[in-house]
């Protein structure tokens, strides 16, 4: 049977499956990102910190996450918890795995953001008798977060494709199925394309999202 004698066979069967996965996929997407916005910003402030050791454990949290591959990372949470008595699921695994790693590059991101209001509007926010945590919460951030916004919905998309390697710990997820489907039918270049137009379908109105922020981004500027 040719490919496309087999797309057209099959290709409701292999869509209706593929689809299945769409909730996990979504679940992973979704806690990992929120994992991300806050610890992100927690690694951030470290990171902007006056105190060097804080500072420089945030440094060496981020280097670690962004030098090493999101995969060894899931393997350790995953197959080396266990060795010191902690046995996570599949699915937590996957959202701390990829929450941890998303932390480190929206790090960098919020530290950007915050590095370009200028540093006049802090100092003139503690003179009226705020604490730094308020005058963070108050009027740097919400500035900031004109700045931001943009690349961190761009990193949501990122992150997004990136739950196709939790299938790796084993989480039934879209590629989970794809690779099931591509032992069943032996048809990979099918299966996987399907997979593939799934994450296209998932991801393109993210990715308008994130246009139409850029350009909303620089009519303010």
């Amino acid at each position: 049977m040719t490919f496309w004698q087999f797309l057209h066979a099959k290709g409701w069967y292999l869509l209706s499956t593929l689809i299945g996965g769409w909730p996990q996929t979504a679940i992973v997407a979704l806690g990992s990102l929120v994992f991300a916005l806050i610890f992100g910003l927690a690694v951030a402030l470290l990171r902007l910190s006056p105190w060097r050791v804080l500072s420089w454990l945030a440094v060496a949290y981020i280097e670690f996450f962004r030098g090493t591959p999101a995969l060894v990372q899931l393997f350790v949470i995953y197959f080396g918890m266990p060795d010191i008595g902690l046995s996570p699921t599949p699915l937590e695994a996957a959202i701390v795995g990829l929450g941890l790693n998303g932390a480190a590059y929206l790090a960098e991101i919020y530290r950007a953001g915050i590095e370009s209001i200028h540093r006049g509007q802090l100092e003139a926010a503690l003179s009226l008798g705020m604490t730094p945590l308020k005058a963070m919460q108050h009027i740097v951030l919400p500035q900031a977060l004109r700045t931001m916004l943009p690349p961190i919905t761009s990193f949501a998309i990122v992150l997004l494709k990136d739950t196709a390697i939790v299938f790796s710990v084993g989480v039934v997820e879209i590629m989970a199925l794809a690779r099931n489907l591509v032992t069943e039918t032996l048809h990979s270049a099918a299966v996987y394309l399907i997979a593939g137009t799934i994450y296209l379908c998932m991801t393109i109105p993210m990715a308008r999202l994130a246009a139409r922020l850029e350009r909303q981004r620089q009519a303010w500027h």
